[in-house]
């Protein structure tokens, strides 16, 4: 079987990829949703999150410079990673939007170790110092230390797939 590739829909004669094409092949690429939050409170929906490394115990997200919650970001010395589980793109979503009241109703939530946003819905809370602020293009490096995880249900996560929320399948078949 010859698997030919499929064709080119930007100019490698140009140098860079333009940014439509680019968000476009990302968008392909199922990540998972954290939404990280931050004394005030404050929080934003993730899906750049990442393990960094294991001795220290790091993890690491991106945040636009443009980013209404950057100027939070950068000031917080510590914050929490909800890692979402199925049945919570309602508030990924609330989390996304600019402007959202974000710990508003219908949003549960309550306070954790030092008075960080909790998350109801999270599969697991990561309490994090922030170890180093890394600058790459127009987006900021967050890379944080875990002090403390809570574990909570073996729910699916919450991905996000072509521009929506949605699960990880099961058995091989759509189950949207």
């Amino acid at each position: 079987m010859t698997i030919s590739p499929a064709a080119p829909v930007s100019d490698p004669a140009a140098g860079m990829v333009d940014a439509d094409t680019f968000r476009q092949a990302l968008a392909r690429h199922a990540a998972g949703v954290v939404i990280v939050t931050l004394p005030g409170p404050a929080g934003l929906t993730v899906t750049s999150f990442s393990s960094a490394s294991l001795a220290p115990p790091l993890v690491s997200f991106y945040i636009g410079h443009g980013s209404s919650n950057w100027p939070a970001v950068r000031e917080a010395e510590r914050f929490a990673v909800n890692l979402m589980g199925h049945g919570q793109e309602a508030v990924a979503a609330r989390f996304a939007r600019k402007g959202a009241d974000r710990f508003g109703p219908p949003t549960r939530w309550h306070h954790g170790p030092d008075r960080l946003p909790l998350l109801g819905g999270a599969t697991t809370h990561l309490i994090c110092t922030r170890h180093a602020l890394v600058t790459v293009g127009d987006h900021e490096l967050v890379i944080g230390q875990v002090t403390q995880a809570i574990l909570g249900t073996g729910e699916l996560p919450l991905l996000h797939h072509q521009g929506r929320f949605t699960r990880p399948q099961t058995g091989g078949h759509d189950d949207q």
